[in-house]
């Protein structure tokens, strides 16, 4: 066997047993109990802010699912779009008038910013009546205990986010089953890994909770407005400028997924590889791939084939399978089938390949429009320059790049 097979075999294994870890975390967070406030507190008043953008899969059952909430303090949900032209305005406007106790709406004010979900936070922050946000996508559902969970997070003064693992579900389509093996069994479990093991923070903009005070002292979802990863960036000023704690909540969010293609998926994913890459260091990145330990088996046996080799990626391509398929199935109610085995490792494959991606490009194509990437995910007009995003950071905020 060459030191390269060697090299490569030894990345995957440590990498499987890394995600073997990673799995047991994830079975021992969701057994524990959920939070629960302290007795006599006051349930908050909570604004659900929901930014939209063109008609989701199954748009109107998620608004319906956000509109009946058991939860026994005051809510309500205030939907976003950025104007009448968009796909999701009829949608928001019949919602509004079904529920006209729980859901309104508030059409974008301006376009400060080149994130598009932000510039629509800023809006609706602003319209919210409540003084605790919870930021919710247009494609998630919840477990019940949702926002009870979040404010009995809340009743401890030293939490400044609580955030949710995000679990993908409704899967009709390969490019969809893909998509939510990546969420659950990849990002989810990923996070709360993360968490748990080395208490780092992955803040998921799908579901994530902040006071309006703190979003203020921060500087408001303005301080944001061009930042590609807003979510893990504010999740990362919430300890570091204002010195308080990220929850990750036991239960997950659900990512509604139903008919994606392959395409489609890929094509995501190639634009989270360059978040990825600009929000961490070179080394941090590095590391990363090592989470995808089954290309670097099948790797390690083609530079160097042997009955070795070869029975050493199997084990591990057949491990990395089962691992994911535990996850998949440990946090979301939907059953698992068998046809998801072939999937792990269709999903692993572009995921090497868009991971390769991440190292070479600083570009992605987000709603029609490309854009630069600098450190710190900072978003720049296609011509600007990446020493342009350096020399626009400030130098509290050059700590995002890593």
């Amino acid at each position: 066997m060459s030191l390269a097979s060697a090299l490569l075999l030894f990345a995957s294994c440590f990498g499987l047993t890394a995600l073997t870890l990673q799995y047991v975390l994830v079975l021992r967070h969701r057994r524990e109990a959920p939070r629960a406030l302290p007795s006599g507190a006051a349930w908050p008043a909570i604004s659900i802010l929901k930014p939209l953008c063109g008609a989701d899969d199954d748009l109107e059952t998620n608004l319906k699912h956000f509109a009946h909430l058991d939860y026994p303090g005051a809510y309500e949900v205030v939907l976003g779009v950025k104007d009448t032209r968009d796909a999701a305005y009829p949608v928001a406007c019949e919602a509004v008038r079904r529920w006209p106790g729980v859901m309104r709406l508030a059409l974008q004010e301006g376009a400060p910013g080149l994130n598009p979900k932000v510039n629509q936070l800023i809006t609706l922050a602003d319209r919210a009546r409540y003084d605790l946000f919870v930021i919710s996508d247009s494609n998630t559902r919840v477990a019940p205990g949702y926002l009870e969970e979040i404010a009995a997070g809340f009743a401890d003064p030293t939490v400044g986010c609580v955030t949710h693992p995000v679990s993908g579900i409704g899967e009709k389509s390969l490019g969809s089953l893909l998509d939510n093996l990546y969420l659950t069994s990849s990002a989810a479990a990923g996070m709360i890994g993360a968490k748990r093991l080395a208490d780092q923070d992955i803040v998921v903009g799908k579901s994530m909770a902040l006071k309006r005070a703190d979003v203020d002292a921060l500087g408001g979802f303005y301080s944001v407005r061009d930042m590609l990863a807003e979510d893990f960036v504010i999740g990362q000023w919430v300890t570091r400028k204002l010195g308080r704690r990220v929850v990750v909540a036991r239960a997950p969010v659900y990512n509604v997924s139903l008919g994606k293609s392959v395409r489609a998926f890929f094509q995501r994913y190639l634009r989270w590889s360059v978040i990825h890459r600009t929000a961490v260091t070179p080394s941090t990145y590095v590391a990363q791939s090592l989470l995808n330990p089954a290309p670097l088996a099948v790797a390690g046996a083609l530079v160097s084939p042997s009955m070795e080799s070869v029975t050493l990626a199997t084990l591990v391509v057949l491990g990395k399978v089962l691992v994911d398929l535990g996850a998949f199935r440990a946090l979301r109610p939907q059953p698992v089938s068998w046809r998801a085995a072939p999937a792990v490792l269709l999903k692993d494959a572009l995921l090497f390949a868009a991971w390769w991606h991440g190292v070479f490009c600083r570009t992605v194509d987000w709603r029609g429009t490309r854009l630069r990437v600098g450190p710190g995910t900072r978003l720049l007009p296609p011509r600007a320059s990446v020493s342009t995003a350096n020399a626009a950071l400030a130098p509290r905020d050059e700590w995002v790049a890593g």
